[in-house]
């Protein structure tokens, strides 16, 4: 049965986990990334970035002073009976979270700046629900840093556009240079709504790291042959994957999204039942 300390405790413990290691398929890209770089000062970069990816890991410290911002992506087996608030166990998970691991307290008001030091605020955390199968509940943390968010770019294209939006996508990956601390994972959504994209886009950036799909492999190719390289200081690699999500949209629209992840691509997952 699943309880509300019971998930109190698992957004501790995925908190934990993720903001201290790395999931191995990120891990193993960096350093497929080091294995054909060729560039110095390159090199160096992401060694730098795997000492310090072991380091957090040994010493289980955050792997970057930002912490993030809490967003949980949710997956509720249809078969699941609760007689808590949800939303609730998760508020308390992650002001935990934020004592004990510790997070900085990145959550504050938009226009006053106001902050409660708990990272729990209107709308925050960012909570995404889907409905599945099963008598189970996988909760995945993905804390977003605000050096990657804020290169992000949505764009309405017209449906005649839609071979602009390879283009649209580099030019937001060039012109974010070395500020979302290359290399990143590019999460690209397109179709849906305006919103629709956006979240297509943030859910692509948190995909498990795999083989890609011709359109992401030219995108990759495209982004990384504009020499950025790590940490913006030249190299082969800008970018570690290109990740795209798709969804049905309207007939007179073509909403695009492009959200940018740092190389500390933060992630971890569980299941309660």
């Amino acid at each position: 049965m699943i309880t509300y300390n019971a998930v109190v405790n698992k957004i501790v413990e995925l908190f934990h986990k993720a903001e201290t290691e790395l999931p191995d398929d990120v891990v193993r890209a960096i350093e497929k990334a080091l294995e054909r770089e060729e560039n110095e000062m390159a090199q160096r970069q992401l060694e730098a970035i795997l000492r310090n990816i072991e380091v957090a890991k040994t010493k289980k410290i955050p792997i970057c002073q930002d912490t993030g911002i809490p967003i949980i992506f949710l997956e509720i087996g249809m078969d699941v009976t609760l007689d808590f608030d949800l939303k609730s166990a998760i508020e308390e998970g992650v002001k935990k979270a934020t004592e004990l691991i510790p997070l900085r307290p990145n959550a504050v008001h938009p226009l006053t700046r106001e902050n409660p030091g708990t990272n729990i605020g209107v709308g925050i955390p960012d909570i995404h629900c889907e409905f599945v199968e099963g008598d189970h509940i996988q909760i995945t943390v993905a804390p977003k840093g605000a050096g990657s968010e804020n290169m992000s770019r949505l764009r309405m294209f017209n449906p005649s556009e839609a071979g602009e939006i390879k283009k649209f996508v580099v030019e937001t990956v060039k012109n974010a240079m070395g500020k979302p601390c290359p290399p990143t994972i590019v999460g690209v959504g397109i179709g849906g709504s305006f919103d629709k994209c956006a979240r297509l886009a943030k859910k692509a950036a948190f995909k498990v790291l795999g083989t890609p799909s011709e359109y992401e492999a030219e995108l990759l190719e495209a982004i990384n042959s504009l020499g950025i390289g790590p940490m913006g200081l030249g190299g082969r690699t800008t970018s570690l994957a290109v990740n795209v999500e798709m969804a049905y949209c309207h007939t007179a629209s073509l909403p695009v999204a492009v959200n940018i992840q740092c190389w500390a691509s933060r992630r971890a997952s569980g299941v309660l039942r």
